[in-house]
Parts: structure tokens; C-alpha cells; sequence
């Protein structure tokens, strides 16, 4: 198993949760004070012929009939980003069209080839009528792509053209308003190397933890991890944890983040039915800046499903580099698109480590904004990357059964079963119709979208039976 070896673990018993930690571990020792990172936003431009004669009082339209509306920016140079996105204005509004990007690298000055955005239209959002969704500051937004430490951008946005023979055939394709192109920087300074050449652990603001839930985020450290024994029994009070001896492995793909965990194989049951406490990162320990998310915590009655997402935000980047990913993928969230928080509750890298997603205790029932309609009563796992013709890692896929086995079962539901969720609202199901679902789905089993891409979701039966199975089912 990947990550950091630990030696002279105690044994806890099958539903201990958390414990607060007090240690002092020389893998801690590198800080970062500068993580807080930054956002520049670009309102997007009028490209091509479609700016040269437009029409008087009808803003985006065209005087050239049948070309569709394309807008954009000419290769510059910007402040250093890693992350783009698109956003504007209106957040029920579709961008029918294209979106295409190419970036300058801050390592070799040369530019990329054009990549294209996905254009996934709302789908990883708050319920309709959830408060989260009617502050006024929730935008329209394309999914966000990792691209690297950058430079330079040029992009290109095209509104798809109508359809010939359609009605719509003689007018051009129009994209919604306020097109603004957001670059992101997950670090104000970019340099979280300790002076060995190795990334050092991250040290952002204490995350006030909700009061009844703070062994969830100890004082100063990651998560710790909790592996039921086999032979444990419920009868048995906490074991004392011994002390922690944390050494890298030395990998080149390492995580760049000190994490507290055990290393065995996750393969003894929690009685009843609970999985293992699998390694989990806390928010600290991948440096979220907590000023970003509005205060306080929302939570719904239960957990009853899991929908398993893929972020789209591309494959390119080091597991070392998934603290900065997760990072960007937050401030889009939070800055770029409005909501309160980071959308999913849990994310995974490729090299199968767990993060904690929003904020409100890995424990609890914290409502998020990952599946349109199926926000209640549902948990969301996000695997960094995209998956539509690119498998995911086998070490994605386990992580992916071993912190649902967990959470689910806390809740009590098998992940091999079938659960009825009440829609919320979306364009698969109507508001208020109640729909049968596996306990672990994907995406698209409750939204209309390509999430969490074809080759993630044909993992989805053999991740159920992996799961019931950490469960002791």
C-alpha cells in the first residue's frame, strides 16, 4: 500500500470513529504559509466574423445568418494559474457549444495543443430549491481542467450551429451572457518544496470543526485512520494507540501531505456491517483556505446512496500534486461558481488516496452539491480525472469501495442493495417522484450526463461487491 508505513498501531475496536491526536512527527515539519491561493476573471470576447456586424439591440447575435455565435480571447500572458473554467452568468443556462483552450507551461515556455473543456451544464450542483442554489451567486460553468502551472492562455468558445432543416436555421447559435474565463492558482506563491526538493505537508488556518464531531479534524494533524481487527469486538473498550513511526516510501508519486494512517491490508469486517475506516486526508491536510466557504455546516437526515462522479478535470497531473488540484477544484467551486463549499463530500487521486471533500465532519450526513436532485440523503465521491475513454486506476477503484464501505455502513445501508431516493429536482426525474437507485450509483443514474464517464461507471458492479464484502456481507 502506497502512502506512509506506521508502526506500533493499537487495535481499535469496529466502530470507533475517531480519536484526537497530540503527536509530534518530523514528516510535519516542513510549512507552507502561503497557501491561500488566487483567481483572475476574464470576460470573454466577441471572436472572428461574428464581432465584426452585429445586430443593434440583440446583445450575441450576428448579422451574418447561420454563424453561430464564438467568443473568446487571443493568446496573452496572465498571472500564473493551474486550472481553467468557464463561467457566466445565468446558472440555469446551458453553453450549447464548444469550449477549447490552449496554455503557455511556466516549466518549458511552450504552448499546449487546444483541449477541450467539458461542458457539463450544471449537473454538479445544489438541488433547485436548496438554499445553497438561490443566493444569487450560483453561475452557469463548465467543469474546471487542470492544466499545470501556467502562464499563458488563448480560448475559444463556440455556440454549437443550428441544426440544418431546423427551425433555428437562420439564426446563429448563441451563448449565454457573462462568458468569463477563470484562471485559477491553488498557492499564492506556487512553492511548497521543503529546501531537500520534496514537497513539505501543508499547514493552512485550523478548520473550526462542528463541536460535537472534533475528533474529525485533530488540532494539527491529517486524519487518522481507524482498521477494525478482525478478532475486535463491539464488548471491547478503545485501545490506547501507540506511538506513530511515519517514514516515507519514497515514491516517486508519493502524497505530497503527511498522512496518519495505518497499513495493513483493508480486508477485516466491522461487526455490524461497518468497512474499515479507511486513510482519509482532512481538509487541513490538503490545505483548504476555510475563509474561502461560508461558515457553518448543512446537513441532511441520513446517507442512504453513494453516487461515484469523475471531476473532467483531466488526467494530467502527479498523485504529489492532488493536494493543488483539490485546492483549484475548491476555490472553482467556491470563488468561480458560487456555492457555499467544495461539491463532493469525499474526493479520490489515481493513486487511490481518500480526501475529505466539504467541510462538516467525515462522519455526519453534510449535505453537498455533486448530483442534482439526489443531494438528500446521499454522499458524493469524486475520482480526479476523466474517465470517458481513459480507464481509472485499479488503486481509484478500491479507494472508491473502501470509503463507501465505511461510510455507508455507518449509516447502515449494504452496497450491493437497491434505495429509493426523492427527487429534487433535475432532467432525469420530476421533482418530488420517488426513484429506486442502487446504494452505489453513478452519476448519471440520477442526472441526464456523460459523469462519472463510461469506463469509471462499468467499475461499478465489481466496486458494490468489494464493498459489501469490507462490510462483512
Amino acid at each position: 500500500m502506497r502512502g506512509f508505513l506506521a508502526s506500533s498501531i493499537g487495535v481499535v475496536t469496529a466502530a470507533a470513529l475517531a480519536l484526537p491526536l497530540t503527536l509530534s512527527t518530523p514528516a510535519l515539519a516542513e510549512a507552507a504559509p502561503d497557501v491561500p491561493g488566487s483567481t483572475q476573471s476574464l470576460p470573454l470576447v466577441p471572436l472572428g466574423p461574428t464581432g465584426a456586424a452585429r445586430i443593434p439591440g440583440v446583445p450575441g447575435m450576428s448579422a451574418s445568418p447561420g454563424l453561430a455565435e464564438t467568443r473568446g480571447l487571443a493568446p496573452r500572458e496572465v498571472k500564473r494559474f493551474s486550472l481553467v473554467g468557464v463561467v457566466w452568468d445565468d446558472a440555469a443556462a446551458e453553453l450549447d457549444g464548444r469550449v477549447q483552450i490552449r496554455t503557455r507551461s511556466v516549466a518549458t515556455g511552450a504552448w499546449s495543443d487546444w483541449q477541450d473543456v467539458d461542458t457539463h451544464n450544471g449537473e454538479h450542483a445544489a438541488d433547485p430549491d436548496a438554499a445553497e442554489r438561490g443566493t444569487g451567486r450560483v453561475r452557469g460553468a463548465t467543469a474546471p481542467l487542470w492544466v499545470g502551472p501556467s502562464d499563458g492562455v488563448e480560448v475559444r468558445v463556440r455556440a454549437q450551429p443550428p441544426a440544418r432543416g431546423s427551425r433555428a436555421a437562420d439564426h446563429p447559435g448563441r451563448l449565454p451572457a457573462g462568458l468569463r474565463l477563470e484562471l485559477v492558482n491553488p498557492d499564492s506563491g506556487q512553492a511548497h518544496s521543503a529546501p531537500d526538493g520534496k514537497n513539505g505537508a501543508l499547514r493552512p488556518p485550523a478548520e473550526p470543526a462542528p463541536e460535537d464531531d472534533k475528533g474529525d479534524t485533530p488540532a494539527a494533524l491529517p486524519e487518522m485512520s481507524m482498521e477494525a481487527s478482525e478478532s475486535s469486538s463491539a464488548n471491547v473498550p478503545h485501545a490506547a494507540l501507540g506511538a506513530l513511526e511515519i517514514s516515507a516510501l519514497g515514491k516517486e508519486d508519493a502524497t505530497a501531505d503527511a498522512v496518519l494512517a495505518t497499513d495493513g491490508e483493508l480486508t477485516a469486517a466491522a461487526r455490524p456491517y461497518i468497512g474499515p475506516r479507511p486513510r482519509i486526508v482532512t481538509r487541513r491536510g490538503w490545505g483548504a483556505d476555510e475563509s474561502l466557504r461560508e461558515p457553518g455546516f448543512v446537513y441532511t437526515s441520513t446517507v442512504k446512496a453513494a453516487f461515484v462522479h469523475h471531476t473532467a478535470s483531466g488526467n494530467n497531473y502527479a498523485c504529489k500534486e492532488a493536494p493543488s488540484v483539490l485546492r483549484s477544484l475548491y476555490r472553482y467551486h467556491v470563488v468561480s461558481e458560487g456555492w457555499r463549499d467544495f461539491g463532493y463530500n469525499f474526493a479520490v487521486d489515481k493513486c487511490g488516496t481518500v480526501y475529505e471533500g466539504r467541510a462538516g465532519g467525515v462522519t455526519k450526513p453534510v449535505l453537498g452539491a455533486h448530483t442534482m436532485g439526489f443531494n438528500a440523503d446521499s454522499m458524493g465521491v469524486a475520482v480526479i480525472g476523466t474517465f470517458s475513454s481513459t480507464a481509472p486506476p485499479k488503486a481509484a477503484v478500491d479507494a472508491v469501495a473502501r470509503v463507501t464501505a465505511w461510510k455507508l455502513g455507518l449509516f447502515g445501508a449494504n452496497p450491493k442493495g437497491k434505495t429509493t431516493l426523492r427527487s429534487g429536482g433535475g432532467n432525469r426525474y420530476k421533482k418530488g417522484s420517488y426513484v429506486k437507485l442502487n446504494v452505489i450509483s453513478g452519476h448519471r443514474d440520477g442526472f441526464a450526463t456523460e459523469c462519472p464517464g463510461r469506463l469509471l461507471y462499468n467499475q461499478l458492479p465489481p466496486t458494490r461487491t468489494a464493498s459489501a464484502k469490507l462490510q462483512g456481507r
